[in-house]
């Protein structure tokens, strides 16, 4: 939720007869020598907007028919308190949905914002790189075995060629293919076809909920990974013993590498020969096939069995690396419970997690994770929201405390009515972000994966002329069948399609641990161009709520009894200002007394009675006009002002604003010395806008913005510097949010903005925005990185092939071994980046 609404009352906060909030009318605000027409406030959450300002006075949230914008500033709901009334063509405060408010309205009410993909502006379109619904309907399935990138592309290519498939994706990291279609009941037994076709050991299923599935499936890779290390152990001590015997006899020796050929090399031939059958030919099990069969007719049985040996203690280790990051990756998001401890009456029993329903009691011990979104009944605590929030400092809870799942309760007993089941439950949505993350690819991506679909053909044409055309010129053919053999190994182009992928889930993952949540790869993709960063103010830079700043007491008091009478006089406010100077009391320790009689002036403050003394307790305006002599009054410059007397006597007056977020001032540095540029918008006035930008260091500024001007300010903004990231909380950003190159949003902020923006910083901190920055270039130099150098080597092995001094082996290196450092270095990210 934005809070730019409160921070815009200058002088008064107290009620009108007219607008909730307390306005000041057009000649209150020359007074002060306020030269626009504008409402300054806007309005809690509770009550809407219900001022009903005349066409002189203008509102900034309910404008008249001559505004262009609408400034108001909504509930974290779907509908618009001050401006609809459920007509779809209506809008209360005079607007009609062909001007600039119905911009703000169909962006939250139809949500025609859902992120950059339908931008209005000129750069990049991102378009079709999220799945297609057209009305069809979106199912995930698991593909179980699944264990080859470059597979995993062709899969998907030949799922969406079925005419009832919409659209279709398959993330690798994830082992996740996702299927639109118009006809799901039938769809399994063809996605099984294919996928076998293509990898024959895959399985397809529908996902489950169910952990302990997952659980399970993982023990069966560790299982096979154990069996296939074991084989691969025996199959290198038969090779072992041909060099052992070499020198006593060449026969046994040659039977021992054949045999430690046929051992390592059976399975993949019999998966070649199935894979030709069924049309699937250049895939890594032909290549290798051809390779080292092509070794033995040549007589070289001892690299045909060590070039086989190295290529599948290569795959291993690769699909070691691959489930290991994966399984990093995914153990941190999914921290979805099992088990609940459900309590009925006096007894506790253990249910599966999904089976909670809402309205259950669940008993949460100490060392345990909130299972479950609800809130407390029973226990004070402190609970860790690392986990979910980034945030390292534990939070106190007590009875009636809203806690999220994945917390940890670190302390006392806890007794939790369920709010959310599982499905619906943080632990669940952070693991679909994440999921949905990797399922949206990257433009890099998507490169590769059609690079892959034409580099190997060229490069198996390249060993076929290789083994020709040299061979006709000289006539050595063993040594130029030979090369085109290393080509062959070559040309599988597994590294390339698998380095990328894993490198931005890996940004996702680490991004995940830190409370920042990627919706995307094209996200991390775009934040690696961002030449500045646009801020909203409030519930960004500043806390969003409002503080007693300074107590400015004359010589008829001191600073206690003057913060003292101010607090009284507004016990029974609910207005932020007031309820913040109530608090700053109670800080205090102040004693604080309960009016004798309380009278609310309208639009200028209360009237009260406290041991028989007038107190009046408002604007400059409520004190002038009982003739209290202001003299010793000095206006602030910032922050909003309430005035104290007492019988007839200017006591002071106290100051209060938005605080700053600790961290915002080295948050804007850091971001300095990314090399971006930084910028504010705010519809607050610009006095305050200012005060906040010199105290952080913010580059620029630009204050007193509508909605709609913030939009055409940031359009402003790309054209003189270029792509934008804009950061923001509250519902009036979405159209923002939705506008610029990347869109962020405070965790704590509307679920219209959250739902708009392409990453969610969870911890609502400043500094995460630096750090998912970072995050971002460190994953697009990686995936970079492994292009090239799978690449370089690939091109490497091949020029040294053909100048004689390359061998299988090195080819060899250049397919399993390049991709298994791939992934190591995919994976850095994780590691770089820690709580």
């Amino acid at each position: 939720m934005s809070y730019d609404k409160f921070a815009k009352v200058e002088q008064v906060h107290h009620e009108e007869d007219t607008c909730s909030c307390g306005c000041h009318n057009k000649k209150e605000l020359q007074n002060d020598s306020q030269k626009d027409d504008e409402c300054a406030c806007c309005h809690d959450e509770e009550d809407g907007c219900d001022c009903c300002h005349d066409e002189e006075d203008g509102c900034g949230c309910c404008h008249d028919e001559k505004e262009d914008g609408c400034g108001c500033c909504h509930d974290g709901e779907d509908d618009c308190d001050c401006c609809h009334d459920g007509e779809e063509d209506e809008c209360e405060c005079g607007c009609s949905h062909d001007d600039d408010c119905a911009q703000v309205h169909n962006h939250i009410h139809n949500h025609a914002y859902k992120r950059h993909h339908e931008h209005t502006h000129t750069h990049e379109s991102h378009e079709g790189h999220e799945l297609r619904t057209n009305g069809g309907e979106m199912k995930v399935y698991i593909l179980e075995n699944l264990g080859c990138a470059n597979c995993a592309a062709k899969m998907e290519k030949k799922i969406q060629e079925l005419p009832d498939v919409v659209d279709a994706s398959i993330t690798f990291s994830t082992k996740q293919l996702r299927v639109v279609s118009e006809h799901s009941e039938n769809l399994l037994p063809q996605l099984q076809r294919i996928c076998a076709s293509i990898e024959t050991e895959v399985i397809v299923r529908e996902r489950t909920e169910r952990k302990a599935e997952v659980a399970a499936t993982e023990k069966k890779g560790l299982t096979d990974n154990k069996k296939e290390g074991l084989w691969i152990a025996a199959s290198a001590v038969v090779f072992t013993i041909g060099f052992i015997v070499k020198n006593n006899s060449l026969l046994a020796s040659d039977i021992c590498f054949i045999a430690a050929y046929l051992m390592l090399g059976a399975e993949i031939i019999m998966t070649a020969v199935k894979n030709i059958i069924k049309g699937n030919v250049f895939d890594e099990n032909f290549l290798m096939s051809i390779a080292t069969i092509g070794a033995l007719c040549i007589g070289d049985f001892a690299e045909a069995a060590g070039v086989m040996l190295f290529y599948r203690v290569g795959e291993l280790f690769e699909e070691i690396a691959v489930e290991r990051s994966r399984n990093q990756i995914m153990s941190a998001v999914d921290m979805r419970p099992e088990v609940v401890n459900l309590v009925a009456g006096d007894e506790v029993t253990t249910i599966p997690a999904e089976d909670a329903k809402k309205g259950d009691v669940v008993l949460v011990r100490p060392g345990d994770r909130i299972p479950l979104d609800g809130t407390i009944l029973e226990g004070e605590s402190r609970i860790d929201t690392s986990a979910v929030t980034g945030e390292p400092v534990p939070v106190s809870v007590r009875a009636g405390s809203e806690v999220i799942s994945g917390c940890v309760n670190t302390s006392g007993l806890l007794k939790v009515r369920v709010d959310k089941v599982l499905s619906e439950s943080m632990v669940t949505r952070i693991l679909n972000s994440v999921e949905n993350a990797a399922a949206s690819k990257p433009q890099m991506e998507r490169f590769i994966t059609k690079f892959a679909r034409v580099y190997t053909p060229i490069v198996v044409l390249i060993a076929v002329c290789t083994a020709i055309i040299p061979s006709l010129i000289v006539g050595d053919w063993s040594k130029w069948v030979y090369t085109a053999l290393t080509f062959l190994v070559i040309s599988c182009p597994c590294a390339l399609v698998l380095s990328v992928p894993l490198a931005f889930f890996s940004g996702i993952g680490a991004g995940s641990k830190l409370g920042i949540l990627f919706k995307g790869g094209l996200s991390l993709e775009a934040m690696k161009n961002i030449k500045a960063i646009v801020m909203d103010k409030t519930g960004t830079i500043t806390e969003g709520n409002f503080v007693v700043q300074y107590v400015n007491a004359t010589e008829a008091c001191d600073s206690d009894e003057l913060l003292a009478l101010a607090a009284s006089c507004e016990m029974s406010s609910s207005h932020p200002i007031g309820e913040s100077i109530v608090a700053a009391a109670k800080g205090s320790g102040l004693k604080l007394e309960r009016p004798e009689t309380v009278e609310e002036i309208s639009g200028k403050g209360i009237r009260a009675v406290i041991r028989g003394k007038e107190v009046l307790c408002g604007n400059f305006q409520l004190l002038e006009s009982r003739n209290i002599d202001l003299k010793k009054y000095h206006r602030e410059i910032v922050g909003s002002e309430v005035l104290v007397a007492k019988d007839g006597i200017f006591m002071g007056n106290l100051v209060i604003d938005d605080t700053v977020k600790a961290e915002a001032s080295e948050a804007i540095a850091a971001m300095k010395r990314q090399g971006v540029k930084t910028v504010m918008l705010t519809g607050d006035a610009l006095d305050s806008a200012k005060s906040v930008a010199n105290e952080t260091g913010i580059d620029e500024v630009y204050a007193k913005l509508l909605p709609i001007d913030k939009l055409n300010k940031l359009k402003s903004i790309r054209k003189k510097y270029g792509p934008v990231m804009f950061v923001g909380d509250g519902i009036n950003d979405a159209p923002v949010l939705a506008g610029a190159d990347v869109g962020a949003a405070m965790g704590s902020g509307a679920d219209a903005a959250i739902e708009a923006a392409d990453v969610v910083f969870m911890t609502s901190s400043v500094s995460a925005i630096s750090q998912s920055m970072k995050i971002a270039k460190d994953v697009n130099r990686i995936a970079i990185q492994n292009v090239v150098f799978a690449l370089a080597v690939k091109v490497l092995v091949m020029v040294l092939g053909l100048v004689g001094f390359a061998n299988m082996w090195m080819a060899v290196f250049a397919d399993t071994g390049v991709a298994m450092l791939c992934v190591l270095n995919a994976i850095r990210v994780l590691y770089t980046f820690r709580k």
